[in-house]
């Protein structure tokens, strides 16, 4: 039997609207429906598994109904386990969730088809470390981020790329972004956009207290290690995704690599260049 699981933005109300005709759509194809718990409030009678947990039911697809963050949220629940992702729009930039509510149906008919294209992401693998031991194991689809909590003071780090020191950072933190997260924090930082195919990481100092730090990018086989030299446990926080955070002491070293696993879209006909286009109003030809 074929089977979707259904992922939603949280008190988006336009899903009570959008969400019956949508599960008839499914059952009429004969599809088997997971639906997370912010899904599930709005019907009755369907399996309702954590998000955490979808993945592990391996659906033909995953479609997520919100914006680029209910995306990121979906990615790091489903992506291990293979299951490609589609994303409509229910949110204001969409970067990622590029498919309007408007074209939802014919979308959703290419890929009942087989027809429509999917697009693979990197995603970066991410460990911290205290002392010898791992104190989280994160997967980001867009950036880890390591910044400042106190308003008024600059954090110190080092960085290396694989093993061999590269400079000391004093800057009010610093982003670890993929291609998909170059259009994300680390362009409002500065950071250049890279094509998504585009197989290397940017290493972006936030607001960094010397004009020669700027972005860096290094290729995708690189290890990337962040040390942090100064601050207590209430100076540093680590971000994931801009999700999932823990606080970073002094001596904290922040390890990210490719992931082993990738975040395979379902995208339709629009190139990356009129994703740009459309959501940073560049002019037309």
């Amino acid at each position: 039997m074929k089977s979707v699981a259904i992922i939603s933005k949280p008190s988006k109300t336009e899903l009570a609207g959008i969400l019956p005709e949508l599960l008839d759509w499914f059952r009429s194809r004969g599809y088997q429906l997971y639906l997370d718990q912010e899904t599930a409030q709005y019907t009755d009678g369907e399996e309702i598994v954590p998000r955490e947990q979808i993945g592990a039911k391996h659906p033909n697809f995953a479609l997520v109904l919100g914006g680029d963050g209910t995306l990121l949220s979906a990615a790091r629940a489903v992506a291990h386990e293979g299951v490609p992702i589609l994303a409509v729009n229910l949110g204001s930039l969409g970067f990622l969730t590029e498919v309007p509510l408007s074209e939802m149906y014919l979308t959703l008919e290419a890929v009942d088809s087989g027809l429509c294209p999917g697009e693979e992401r990197s995603v970066l693998d991410c460990s911290l470390f205290r002392g010898g031991a791992c104190l989280a194991h994160l997967f980001a689809l867009n950036d880890a981020v390591v910044n400042k909590s106190a308003i008024s003071r600059l954090i110190d780090f080092d960085l290396l790329i694989d093993g061999a020191f590269v400079f000391n950072y004093k800057a009010d933190g610093v982003i670890i972004a993929t291609p998909t997260g170059s259009t994300a924090y680390s362009l409002a930082a500065g950071g250049p956009i890279l094509m998504p195919s585009v197989e290397s990481f940017v290493v972006t100092p936030v607001c960094p207290h010397s004009l020669t730090h700027r972005p860096l990018v290094v290729t995708d086989k690189a290890q990337i290690e962040l040390r942090v030299e100064t601050g207590d446990e209430e100076d540093a926080f680590l971000s994931i995704d801009g999700q999932v955070g823990l606080p970073v002491k002094r001596g904290d070293r922040l390890i990210c690599a490719r992931a082993s696993h990738t975040v395979k879209l379902l995208r339709m006909r629009r190139t990356f260049f009129e994703a740009l286009r459309a959501k940073l109003k560049w002019g037309q030809r």
